[in-house]
């Protein structure tokens, strides 16, 4: 078996508190032809400096820094200084099994535009964990394959049929490069759709690892309870003409109207982390700018041609919310967010 270099592309951004754990798991690993890329996105704490102190350790560790520009920007500096085939993103306060790469790497074929996708556990703390594995069964989805059974239903889900997330991942470097276009560092919810979603459309041989769940999510309390993002709907709405002009790009006639459909349900979905945003973090303003979301003239006629199927109660009130937005839903959504987070 070939053993093809694989670029991990660690993007750094004052996580000085978790950064070792993270490198240490990625030097450990038993795949040995690999390069290890510490990208530090102008940190502010001592993670700079203790990439370069890491980097030294260890020659298969390079360190960019670069000006703090977002995530974005730091993965595709990343991209830009690789010498492998293929590429694998980690989050540097996240952490990976030791024999990721190795049994990953054992799927790999060569072909240009493949990737390789495992599952992942929120790690909780030390006593919990979730195991999260991917909607699509295990197995190799050949061209054919992913053009009949996968794509159609990339978009439009409550649950992703295959996790968008960059992470957890081989990639073939040619598929990233041939779709960073879509990239916009501007992006800060979301990000990894500007960059999976046009991949997996491209992808020409998809392999599903069964039930291997090597990445490790650090969920960490601080960062989720985070506070109220002002521009998020903004973001929200140019994440859609993104995702709008990818499937002009890659699809035409009676593909392209049901792709379309698709991305039509999918904004709804962005739409329920626009009303949680507001309803959990703008005490002062959420009614308003909620009921200004909702009565948009294009929400109201997504909400009319565009229905979603919802199971998870949260959605299924922000979908109460969307499709009926008054006072009495507004203030219900907004106690029910209160509630939620004081629990956690």
């Amino acid at each position: 078996m070939k053993k093809y270099k694989i670029s991990v592309i660690v993007t750094v951004y004052n996580t000085e508190k978790y950064l070792s754990k993270c490198v240490a798991t990625l030097t450990g690993q038993t795949y040995d032809n690999l390069e290890i890329l510490l990208v530090d996105d102008g940190s502010t704490d001592g993670s700079g400096r203790l990439c370069d102190m890491l980097a030294l350790k260890d020659g298969r560790i390079r360190t960019v820094h670069k000006e703090n520009g977002g995530l974005i920007s730091a993965w595709k500096k990343g991209v830009c200084e690789c010498t492998g085939e293929y590429l694998c993103f980690v989050d540097s306060d996240d952490w990976v099994d030791l024999n990721m790469l190795s049994e990953m790497g054992e799927k790999l074929s060569g072909n240009a535009k493949e990737i390789i996708a495992s599952d992942y556990v929120i790690e909780r703390g030390e006593e919990h964990c979730e195991y999260v594995w991917q909607q699509l069964p295990p197995g190799e989805y050949d061209k054919k394959a992913m053009d009949d059974e996968v794509i159609p239903k990339l978009l439009g889900h409550e649950h992703r049929y295959v996790c968008i997330s960059r992470c957890m991942k081989l990639i073939s470097k040619k598929l990233v490069e041939d779709n960073c276009k879509y990239s916009n560092p501007v992006i800060t919810t979301g990000e990894d759709t500007t960059i999976m979603l046009p991949a997996l459309i491209d992808c020409e041989r998809l392999v599903i690892m069964e039930h291997k769940a090597y990445y490790h999510y650090l969920y960490v309390k601080d960062s989720m309870i985070h506070k109220y993002d002002k521009g998020l709907y903004q973001n929200i709405q140019l994440l859609r003409q993104i995702v709008e002009q990818i499937l002009k790009d890659k699809f035409t006639g009676e593909k392209l109207s049901a792709m379309s459909k698709m991305a039509d349900k999918e904004y709804i979905f962005m739409l329920f982390l626009a009303l949680k945003n507001e309803a959990r973090g703008n005490a002062s303003g959420y009614r308003k700018n909620i009921l200004q979301i909702c009565r948009e003239g294009e929400v109201r006629k997504l909400c009319k041609n565009a229905p979603v199927s919802v199971e998870e109660k949260a959605n299924k009130l922000l979908y109460l919310v969307l499709r009926h937005p008054n006072e009495i839903t507004v203030r219900l959504l907004r106690l029910a967010m209160i509630v939620y987070y004081r629990r956690q």
